[in-house]
């Protein structure tokens, strides 16, 4: 298919559209003080991983939880304040520089909806980061089962199926292989991989997968998308 035979975008939100191992890794550096600055991205990633596994409710409560136990694993601070702190930090994650702006350009031409693994609290600050692009959302708390969940997929696609759009016109845009990409591609769904981690080694804060989902489309950027919608509408 051309890009443009595609009426829905979805997206994964949380490292597709924000830059959240940015936001954590700054996060622990900053509270865990010297002892933290020493640590490497990969240190801070796989205790940080344990930790969501360990506390995979909804992330506006229970990612404290999840900082308790990486400072724990890690020697560094793990009072209540220092847990708070981590948990605030969640909410003002940063955008990658190209998100907003790419956002807007798809807006013009596709329905836009996030399907998100962060609670309607968090995604709203998300949506509010990205400038509120999305014309629909659906979020974890939502869907009660979060992604890689075949039925998180199943919770959007009669959603969205209200609406009038069929499957084969849904385009599902990712960075996790393992949350997204993979499964998507198992259910039937044209997959579009946004390769944040280009030319870097490992999954960083994501959960590896023991081989690659070959997807449909393949940018390390959404503006590289972006540029293609449009080049192909020229």
């Amino acid at each position: 298919m051309a890009l443009s035979d595609f009426k829905v975008l979805t997206f994964d939100v949380v490292g597709t559209l924000i830059d959240f191992e940015s936001g954590v890794l700054n996060a622990v550096r900053r509270i865990g003080g010297p002892a933290a600055a020493k640590l490497s991205d990969d240190e801070i990633f796989a205790p940080y991983l344990r930790g969501r596994e360990l506390n995979y409710e909804r992330s506006s409560e229970v990612m404290k939880l999840v900082y308790i136990h990486l400072a724990k694993e890690l020697g560094l601070p793990a009072d209540e304040a220092s847990a708070d702190s981590f948990q605030y930090a969640i909410l003002q994650h940063p955008a990658f520089p190209d998100s907003a702006e790419a956002l807007a350009r798809l807006r013009k031409r596709y329905r836009l909806v996030a399907m998100t693994n962060a609670d309607r609290s968090t995604f709203a600050f998300y949506s509010h980061t990205l400038g509120n692009p999305f014309h629909d959302s659906v979020t974890a708390d939502e869907a009660i089962h979060p992604k890689p969940d075949p039925l998180f997929f199943a919770f959007n696609r009669g959603r969205q199926s209200a609406f009038g759009y069929k499957q084969e016109e849904i385009l599902h845009v990712a960075q996790s292989q393992y949350h997204d990409i993979g499964v998507a591609k198992s259910l039937g769904y044209k997959t579009c991989w946004i390769e944040r981690r280009q030319g870097q080694k490992g999954f960083g804060g994501t959960p590896a997968v023991p081989e690659l989902t070959r997807p449909d489309y393949h940018f390390p950027t959404l503006a590289a998308l972006a540029d293609a919608v449009e080049a192909e509408k020229a």
